[in-house]
């Protein structure tokens, strides 16, 4: 038999417990991380990329009071680390490092992908955007954009243009560029990203797309000569560089490269959002700023909404260079 006073005992104890049910994992979010996390990244070590990671790397682990790792995962298109990334911890003690590439181009490129974007990665924030340049040998008859274009109209098929790969951001950027001038070009891989600019500055290519990261050295060097930016507006760090569209070029012709530390999908959301806003705080610190200079990289400042508008407007414009190129990687 029981009573009023029982009843009500009852009633209070089963509220509280549920009341703790409900807040555990706000308190395993506030508790995050009680262990060591690791950052995998699909780029070799002392790449421009894999600095910036470990740099925020050694700001996380300062922040939290715990190691944080960087663990290389080069090769095979990113695969291996995305791999290693899948099969490791799902509650934000493994984060990752992907590229616009990753997520917006290879799901058009690749018929069967060993990952699903949308399933299996939760894009925090972008760690910086990198703007690409047209570079030619310092020799070079290409003054402009417009020389370029009008060359190219002249002799179709016969203009060279390099990448390192196919489906990278200087190639499918350098096939958006052949579609919106209507222009038929050759495509020259090499094997190497340093071959690729030597080519461009000894003579061997008319061109190539190229970041200050990656062909800075030589252009630095007198080797190599920056005729414009493919960007809406001229960059900060190359003010007497026009644009793309200032150089006889079509307007607004962008194209960029950035990358994002990513969580498992379906992490608490207030471990997502303290993971996202301590790399947010991270990438605030001055000294992170020197570094961006010297590669040549932008912070990208987004929330999350507005970062996963951007993936779906890159990934459609990916689709569209892709069909009417017909690239594939399959």
């Amino acid at each position: 038999m029981t009573t009023p006073l029982s009843r009500r005992l009852f009633t209070l104890l089963a509220t509280a417990a549920a009341g703790s049910l409900l807040t555990a994992p706000a308190l395993a979010a506030d508790d995050f991380p009680n262990k060591p996390v690791r950052i995998l990244t699909p780029f070799p070590a002392g790449s421009g990329p894999e600095t910036v990671t470990r740099m925020v790397a050694e700001k996380l682990q300062k922040m939290w009071g715990k190691p944080v790792v960087v663990e290389n995962k080069p090769g095979a298109n990113g695969f291996i680390a995305i791999d290693t990334f899948k099969r490791g911890d799902k509650q934000g003690y493994d984060l990752i490092q992907l590229d616009n590439v990753h997520l917006s181009a290879y799901p058009h490129l690749f018929k069967k992908l060993p990952y699903d974007p949308q399933k299996d990665f939760d894009p925090l924030l972008p760690l910086f955007k990198t703007n690409f340049f047209f570079a030619v040998a310092t020799d070079s008859k290409y003054k402009t954009v417009a020389d370029i274009i009008k060359d190219a109209k002249a002799n179709p098929g016969k203009l060279n243009y390099g990448s390192w790969s196919v489906g990278n951001p200087v190639h499918l950027g350098s096939e958006l560029f052949e579609t919106v001038t209507g222009t038929e070009m050759e495509h020259v891989i090499y094997k190497e990203t340093s071959l690729l600019y030597t080519g461009v500055a000894t003579g061997e290519l008319a061109f190539a797309l190229g970041t200050s990261a990656s062909s800075g050295s030589l252009q630095r060097a007198g080797k190599l000569r920056y005729i414009a930016v493919a960007a809406p507006k001229r960059v900060p760090s190359f003010p007497d560089v026009p644009t793309v569209g200032e150089s006889g070029g079509p307007a607004n012709f962008e194209v960029i490269g950035w990358t994002t530390i990513a969580a498992p999908r379906g992490i608490p959301a207030e471990r997502a959002e303290k993971i996202r806003r301590d790399i947010e705080k991270a990438l605030s610190e001055p000294d992170i700023k020197q570094r961006y200079d010297t590669f040549g990289y932008e912070l990208f400042p987004q929330t999350r909404e507005q970062f996963n508008q951007f993936i779906g407007t890159e990934s459609q414009r990916f689709a569209d260079v892709v069909k009417k190129a017909n690239v594939t990687l399959d």
